[in-house]
């Protein structure tokens, strides 16, 4: 369709191939994956529905033009190229996002202001007045990429990063970010089918976003705003209708969502959020510590959490890790536990073997996303076996690291 234009949708490592598929599921066509972002095409309407709908994309790019520049005089010259008036005028104001990945140039910050003056020149030029930067709250958001000599100019719909859902006004130490969680869960395999649980609620960011699948409620509906909303071909019809659409899409859930933290301040803060998600029907946090729980469900649970590590709380390690082997062992049966850590060190104190492990980043942080298949009766006693001595080495399992 003549209409269509591409975009780039930008994730974390590891969650490339989930975001493709959301975007096929939503209707996007040319779907591409890449590192850390995918490509794809869509009119205008589809770039409202999927800054709506996409729970493992941080932001959504159009790009606009590309150019060659190996120097500073080719980068400006090129920024100049663009016919910046269909896009701004000289009373609004605009910020640059850079990104440079090439020998012929080395800092960012140099990138934008070099950009920033070939905007503002082209407007002196033509109107003799100019737009402003504002670095918070900017009508235009521009993004510039630069590998070796190859120079990307796209904007950016989204405007703030797209974890930021909304629903969230209530953290705990470390919390986790609302896309690592929805991806998580999806990797997981979490659809909804059954009873869930976060033993380690902490603000409930899992919780929320569990019972936003389950439901198929769209991830950012509880967003304040988008970047687009401030362009010249804002549609605001087009986009009540689209979220309208999206909303007689919400199905009925018949099983329970559950969490679960020791802490009275966490819970009172994930109870809070949850709120503010509208999702309180569907979710019920209580205070409890995991490790004196037993299951509840009678069948198949799936627990999700995400337990802490070093960095964020001062804990005893060996000893804490071991006791969520235990309690798993001996509480949870006919469970299919998933958890990250950033302790890669911490996975050996479990003392159960994972059946997957996945590579994954907790912000710059390197971990590992690990499922633990707990069964019932004989299959629970001769598939997990305890195995201090192996530290689950990698001849038992090998790290997925998708890229």
């Amino acid at each position: 369709m003549e209409n269509n234009f591409k975009m780039v949708a930008k994730t974390f490592f590891g969650f490339e191939e989930i975001l493709a598929k959301e975007l096929q599921m939503l209707g996007a066509q040319n779907v591409e994956q890449g590192v850390r972002m995918v490509s794809f095409k869509g009119d205008k309407g589809f770039m409202y529905k999927a800054n709506l709908s996409l729970r493992t994309a941080l932001k959504i790019l159009k790009p606009i033009y590309f150019f060659k520049a190996n120097n500073e005089q080719a980068l400006y010259k090129g920024i100049s190229g663009v016919n910046w008036s269909k896009l701004l005028n000289a009373n609004q104001t605009f910020v640059i996002d850079a990104t440079v990945h090439s020998e012929y140039f080395n800092h960012s910050e140099f990138v934008s202001q070099k950009c920033k003056d070939a905007i503002v020149d082209q407007f002196r030029e033509r109107t003799g007045q100019r737009p402003s930067i504002d670095k918070v709250f900017p009508d235009l958001r521009i993004n510039i990429h630069i590998d070796k000599d190859q120079v990307s100019v796209a904007l950016d719909t989204s405007g703030n990063s797209l974890h930021q859902r909304g629903y969230r006004t209530a953290t705990n130490i470390a919390p986790i970010n609302e896309v690592l969680a929805a991806g998580i869960l999806l990797l997981s395999g979490w659809d909804g089918q059954g009873d869930f649980l976060d033993p380690m609620c902490g603000s409930g960011t899992f919780l929320a976003e569990a019972a936003m699948i389950a439901c198929n409620i769209p991830a950012n509906i509880n967003r304040k705003e988008f970047a687009f909303e401030k362009w010249n071909d804002w549609d605001n019809d087009l986009f009540d209708s689209i979220s309208d659409s999206l909303l007689k899409r919400v199905r009925e859930f018949h099983y329970t969502i559950k969490g679960y933290d020791k802490a009275p301040s966490a819970v009172q803060k994930a109870k809070d959020n949850i709120k503010n998600a509208n999702l309180d029907e569907y979710i019920t946090i209580e205070e409890k510590n995991f490790f004196d729980t037993e299951k509840t469900s009678k069948g198949k649970l799936h627990m999700v959490f995400n337990p802490p590590y070093d960095e964020r709380l001062d804990i005893h390690m060996e000893e804490f890790y071991k006791s969520i082997g235990d309690t798993l062992k001996k509480n949870y049966p006919g469970t299919n536990a998933w958890f990250i850590t950033a302790n890669l060190e911490a996975l050996k104190y479990v003392g159960l073997k994972p059946s997957r492990k996945i590579k994954l980043f907790n912000a710059s942080l390197e971990a590992r996303l690990v499922k633990y298949e707990m069964y019932e009766g004989s299959k629970r006693t001769k598939f997990q076996v305890t195995d201090d001595s192996s530290e689950n080495s990698e001849n038992v399992n090998k790290d997925e690291i998708v890229e």
